[in-house]
């Protein structure tokens, strides 16, 4: 038989301290977590504000964009038929061959291959003929976020004359 020796007592509460230090790793302290959150606060209160100017800055030009397009369209379809849409016919004009007494003469849209899109607001824009900006033409423009003239940043009017819209 072999002879068992008696482990010595400080083992016992070694192996006890060991294992609680092995088993408190397996999560965070509390003090931990609140660290993490506070960092994360405070990179989101830093970087939030700049994503969301350059949403309203990537708004405007794409609102831009639109209108260069619109625009092209426009001067096509006058090339086509000595003028401009007439303010009743609209922008739909680039779409759909207008019908009546002034449908134009030599319609060969469609001159947009899609609908006639909203601003980046989600409004349509604003057409007229004979324009007030532009007198031997048309105005095309949208009056920004907040849909009044005038403003500044997201709220300025974007237009296809590149001034502020007077009304």
């Amino acid at each position: 038989p072999r002879l068992q020796l008696a482990s010595p007592p400080w083992r016992k509460s070694f192996e006890c301290a060991m294992h609680r230090e092995s088993h408190d790793r397996r999560a965070f302290t509390l003090m931990e977590l609140l660290v993490v959150i506070a960092i994360i606060a405070t990179l989101a209160a830093i970087v939030a504000p700049a994503i969301f100017r350059n949403l309203g800055d990537a708004k405007t030009s794409a609102a831009q964009s639109q209108i260069e397009m619109l625009s092209m369209a426009l001067n096509s379809y006058r090339l086509d038929n000595g003028d401009y849409p007439t303010q009743a016919q609209g922008l739909a004009a680039l779409r759909v061959a207008p019908t009546g007494s002034d449908a134009p003469p030599n319609w060969r849209g469609p001159y947009l291959t899609r609908e006639v899109p909203l601003d980046p607001w989600r409004r349509p824009y604003v057409y007229t003929n004979p324009g007030v900006e532009n007198q031997g033409g048309f105005d095309l423009y949208t009056l920004g976020k907040d849909g009044k003239p005038g403003g500044d940043d997201e709220d300025a009017d974007v237009t296809s004359w590149g001034g502020p819209v007077r009304q």
